[in-house]
């Protein structure tokens, strides 16, 4: 596998984080999903991520989210299907990243707007087999009418074949939503236990996650150690080389633009995050502390 390829991939990663992930936190996001009749907006993270999947049921957006807690997912998506519909949530979620975008980031947009239809030339190009939450965002509407809209959703469904392929690689190791949490923790350099628990983990679920870590050698006294930061290591890398295929067929000029338009503005993204929710928020958007 070509180095350059694989770096590319790591970084068009953190690049396609950073585009994406400052919506899950925006008080717009929250401020429409209550228009729409939720109370206070609330869930509207899981629910206007789930949007194209939740009419499936809460057992398979869990089993596709991974890590977020059933009980989170069932909570968010009670709420926003007592209260309106999902086609309604996915369109609020869109006018909030109209909005966003050309609030947090003008200068990027006509630019990002004309990759749209080589963006959705690669999300239609990429297998969709094992991954289900990529293949639910691809299904749906593509926004034509906002080019710039159009690119952030494409830009979206390859962020989730990234996620679905990384998921494939945990469940191949026998590696649970709890566990994944932990080992992210100490890569990252997170506060310890931080990750699970912000995705609804209690104290029993960080025990057992614990003991099993223990076991396979990725624990001692409590804390993740040398060899299960090594393994965590391992895994993104892994995960990077096999994303390698989207961004080849994006083609190397189009990846470079893409990098070009995002690397040079993603920390006002992240930025955004940590106004609107606090620093430790979407830690796939940050680079490693350790």
């Amino acid at each position: 596998m070509d180095r350059e390829w694989e770096s590319l991939a790591r970084r068009a990663s953190l690049a396609s984080h950073q585009l994406i992930g400052w919506i899950y936190w925006d008080p717009r996001a929250a401020a429409r999903h209550a228009e729409l009749g939720v109370k206070d907006g609330l869930g509207h993270y899981i629910a206007n991520r789930a949007a194209p999947l939740a009419a499936a049921g809460v057992d398979v957006v869990a089993a596709a989210f991974g890590s977020i807690d059933r009980f989170l997912i069932h909570f968010s998506l009670d709420l926003a299907a007592g209260a309106t519909t999902w086609e309604k949530i996915y369109a609020a979620r869109n006018a909030t990243v109209a909005e966003g975008l050309r609030e947090l980031a003008p200068e990027i947009c006509d630019d990002l707007a004309s990759l749209s239809s080589d963006l959705w030339r690669t999300v239609d190009a990429m297998p969709s087999s094992g991954r289900v939450l990529f293949a639910a965002h691809r299904a749906w509407p593509r926004a034509e009418d906002d080019p710039v809209v159009s690119a952030w959703l494409a830009v979206n469904a390859l962020r989730e074949w990234r996620g679905d392929t990384h998921w494939g690689l945990l469940v191949a190791h026998a590696i649970d939503g709890v566990e994944a949490g932990l080992l992210h923790d100490a890569w990252m350099g997170y506060p310890k236990e931080w990750i699970p628990r912000s995705r609804g983990a209690n104290d029993d679920q960080i025990a057992r996650a614990l003991t099993t870590l223990e076991e396979r050698g990725w624990v001692s006294n409590g804390v993740v150690n040398e060899n299960g930061i090594e393994f965590r290591q391992w895994l993104e890398e892994e995960t990077n080389r096999l994303c390698v295929r989207c961004w080849q067929t994006f083609g190397r000029e189009n990846t470079e633009r893409f990098l070009a338009l995002v690397e040079p503005i993603g920390q006002r993204f992240v930025a955004h995050i940590d106004a609107t929710a606090g620093p430790n928020w979407m830690p796939a958007a940050r680079p490693r502390r350790i």
